[in-house]
């Protein structure tokens, strides 16, 4: 694919997070680009508005008038889509998201693919900002906007040994429905998690530990593989990659050299504090400011990619002390009326589990308050009903938002709020747990229930109907 400089790209789609990263790209390459999408919404409609990137909405045939030169195609345009159609009427040009970004950047540098069911916003956005610090400028694709950096991807300038990317086990498109990660040429793998995940794409586990054999399968000889050693699903699939590099990470002692055992040494509300065990060595000791154990594993990968590729110790201490997070990750919001509001992004059960007990662990004697949506294809599914009945065992108040749209979801498939809130109140001497039909209920309910001290936890990985600034409007009032 050659695309000569001042090219008209056109993104169907433009607002996910790694399509808005992309588009960014090409416009720092030098091309004219443009998008659109059915329902932007920030952080990625915000960003593309300060690059001066025109989105169009809603899809559209006319959109194409304009006739673009070349089209990226998202993973959410169906074959049905009026642009689509229209696309194809047209013969224009095409490509999928990480096929043309495999053939436009990705072919001239090293990548670090950061993959996994869980943690590959939070890490690849670590590994940015510590090859960052060490001055070797990488560039970026960031399936979130990591608050060192301001942007969610970063073009690498020529002679930048590495471009760090989220590989993503989600299909690529509808006329090539292979994982993302299959098109961005791995060198170095750091594979954080397995499991079943995305189940309208997927139809079990097998399936998606297929679609993980196929990315370790594409690391070359002299690339590397770090993966977290307490993951059976990963240790199942090491017998299918090219590579004798290969390297683990995790809480346990194992007996053999290439494994980076991590070790906490305090937690507080100012960090969490922690040692990396490896050959013999101390590495750090590191301070995170995010909370959780599965940020000290998220940071484990990260300083033992960084310790292969020669980075010194002290560049990963500072780096990671200075770390800032990534915007919807655990981003505090504020603390209006002495109630501390957190946003995460958290929608599988294991991660509403994790995001949960991190953050009790730092804020201890807050009463913890958990606000949920479930609006990602799994999570509108039953498949992890009684999940989800465990992993908020950990909150002392549950406010659950009925699914979102699951029209397209049959009907005995659909997952049940109203049974999850049985499932929760059954398991207290009182009620704990409410169901709501729409975000002004739930922001009334917020308003009435907490009080100062308290912290909020608002999950979605959707726009969520805009509560983020509706309760935290409603919490400033004195009531």
């Amino acid at each position: 694919m050659e695309l000569k400089p001042g090219s008209h790209v056109y993104l169907m789609g433009i607002c996910g997070t790694a399509m808005a990263s992309l588009a960014g790209i090409l416009k720092d390459k030098g091309f004219q680009v443009s998008g659109s999408d059915s329902n932007p919404y920030p952080p990625m409609s915000t960003q593309l508005e300060k690059l001066g990137i025109q989105i169009k909405t809603p899809y559209q045939a006319q959109n194409l008038n304009s006739r673009p030169d070349f089209v990226v195609v998202g993973n959410v345009i169906s074959a049905h889509n009026p642009e689509a159609i229209e696309l194809m009427k047209l013969q224009i040009p095409y490509s999928s998201l990480p096929k043309a970004l495999g053939d436009l950047i990705l072919k001239n540098h090293d990548t670090i693919c950061v993959s996994g069911t869980h943690g590959k916003t939070t890490t690849t956005s670590m590994m940015s900002w510590v090859l960052e610090m060490a001055g070797k400028k990488p560039g970026f694709l960031i399936g979130g906007i990591p608050k060192n950096f301001n942007f969610s991807f970063r073009n690498p300038e020529k002679d930048a040994p590495y471009f760090v990317i989220e590989g993503d086990e989600y299909d690529t498109a509808f006329f090539d429905k292979v994982p993302k990660f299959v098109h961005y040429r791995p060198k170095h793998v750091i594979l954080t998690s397995i499991e079943f995940d995305h189940a309208d794409i997927y139809k079990d586990l097998d399936d998606v530990k297929a679609a993980f054999r196929r990315l370790l399968k594409l690391i070359p000889v002299n690339g590397s593989l770090i993966f977290h050693e307490q993951e059976s699903n990963i240790k199942d699939l090491l017998d299918d990659t090219n590579t004798s590099h290969i390297y683990s990470y995790g809480f346990n002692k194992v007996t053999q050299d290439r494994h980076a055992r991590c070790e906490v040494i305090s937690v507080s509300e100012q960090g969490t504090e922690f040692r990396v065990h490896f050959k013999g060595k101390v590495l750090g000791p590191f301070k995170l400011l995010q909370p959780g154990d599965y940020n000290v594993l998220n940071a484990t990968a990260v300083a033992l990619q960084a310790y292969l590729l020669g980075v010194s110790m002290e560049t990963v201490q500072k780096a990671l002390n200075q770390f800032q997070g990534v915007k919807r990750r655990q981003e505090i919001l504020g603390e209006p009326g002495g109630r501390l509001v957190i946003e995460d992004f958290a929608h599988h059960p294991t991660a509403v589990l994790e995001t949960l007990k991190g953050l009790k662990k730092k804020y201890p004697q807050k009463k913890l308050i958990a606000i949920f949506e479930p609006r990602s294809a799994t999570s509108r599914r039953k498949v992890f009903q009684k999940d989800y009945a465990q992993a908020f065992q950990v909150a002392q108040q549950v406010y659950l938002m009925q699914a979102f749209d699951t029209s397209k979801i049959p009907e005995s498939d659909r997952f049940s709020v109203d049974e999850l809130i049985q499932d929760l109140n059954k398991s207290k001497s009182q009620p704990w747990a409410q169901a709501h039909g729409n975000v002004e209920s739930i922001v009334k309910h917020v308003q009435k229930e907490s009080q100062s001290g308290d912290l909020i936890v608002i999950m979605s990985n959707g726009g969520f109907d805009g509560i983020y600034g509706k309760l935290m409007s409603a919490l400033t009032v004195i009531t």
